[in-house]
């Protein structure tokens, strides 16, 4: 394990190799799972806010959804995650010409619609972070749907750090990404 500031790192995410293949998992961590993707403070409002420019992107059981529940629920441990379709799907999946499920808030983010990417956590993805008393834990959640990522970045060259350079610097900012950067270079070869 590594410390940067206040957070405890796993080695997993200066090791591994990853690098996103949606022409090979047809975007599945939007649509598998038994919980929508987990919110920080603040995020349902953004969410909310931004419902007119993907609306007409959701599917209508999506829409249905929204309408009962709202953009998010608290699931089984309390907290708080997206708004699911029939147990499984995020409620701001879309897809696209090929078929491949994509999230609506990043595709309007993209085309200019909205200034939202996504929630946090759909953007660290693999990366989960677990909030401590002391400390938050950052740690990289193995899935098989995601075997195909590890395949192409393994290809590349690409570390799970850089990666996900953009949501690290995003949740914790510019001056922690540049110490595990530090830390990736001294620790090369050694873990």
């Amino acid at each position: 394990m590594l410390q940067i500031q206040d957070t405890i790192i796993s080695f997993d995410l200066l090791k591994e190799q990853f690098r996103c293949d949606l022409d090979a998992c047809q975007g599945q961590c939007c649509i598998e799972g038994d919980a929508g993707a987990p919110l920080e403070p603040g995020e349902p409002a953004q969410l909310e806010a931004l419902l007119p420019a993907v609306w007409n992107d959701l599917a209508p059981e999506a829409r249905n959804v929204i309408r009962r529940q709202g953009v998010c629920y608290r699931d089984q441990d309390g907290d708080l995650v997206t708004s699911i379709v029939n147990g499984r799907d995020c409620v701001f999946t879309c897809h696209d010409a090929k078929g491949r499920c994509l999230c609506a808030i990043e595709k309007a983010g993209r085309e200019g619609r909205t200034p939202l990417l996504k929630p946090i956590s759909c953007q660290l993805y693999p990366v989960r972070v677990t909030q401590y008393a002391t400390c938050r834990a950052v740690n990289y959640h193995r899935w098989d749907v995601c075997r195909a990522a590890t395949l192409l970045g393994h290809r590349s060259g690409t570390p799970l750090y850089r990666f996900l350079k953009e949501p690290l610097i995003r949740k914790f900012g510019e001056e922690w990404y540049r110490e595990l950067e530090t830390a990736a270079r001294e620790l090369a070869g050694r873990i």
